[in-house]
């Protein structure tokens, strides 16, 4: 459906039209990925930052800025995050022995559980793009990062 259709809209010009077409495609996107994190009583971000500790575990304990450097949202707070994981018991947190300041984060078994558990909520993030060929969505990566130049 042309999202003239979508929100019954006028627009400026083209890119007034994809402006609005972007913005209006990643919320309904983001509301359906919403819902089924809301399942398993999780945030966007603290989904991305369970991720995150998953996809780096090898490396060892992560620091804030090495997960701030890593979200999704730029602007989430990361401190106030990976209290409520410690909370939920699906990270751990240690002072560094070297500077007392930072702090050592890890996901817990719990937390990896949780994540495996997950696995769905992945899977239908695969087919919220399954009406466009792999060289679309080739060619909509480039184009988005296009965009973020």
């Amino acid at each position: 459906m042309s999202i003239e259709d979508e929100v019954k809209g006028r627009y400026r010009n083209e890119y007034h039209k994809g402006a609005i077409n972007l913005i209006y495609t990643v919320k309904h996107f983001s509301y359906d990925f919403i819902q089924m994190l809301k399942k398993h009583g999780l945030s966007e971000p603290q989904y991305n930052i369970l991720r995150v500790l998953r996809g780096f575990r090898s490396e060892g304990p992560a620091s804030i800025g090495f997960l701030k450097a890593r979200m999704l949202d730029k602007s989430s707070d990361v401190s106030r995050l990976i209290d409520k994981l410690f909370e939920k018991k699906l990270v751990d947190r240690k002072e560094n022995p070297a500077d007392r300041r930072q702090k050592e984060i890890e996901i817990t078994q719990l937390g990896l559980d949780m994540l495996t558990g997950m696995d769905d909520c992945e899977k239908k993030t695969d087919t919220l793009l399954k009406n466009l060929t792999n060289e679309e969505v080739s060619l909509l990566n480039s184009l988005l990062d296009k965009i973020r130049e």
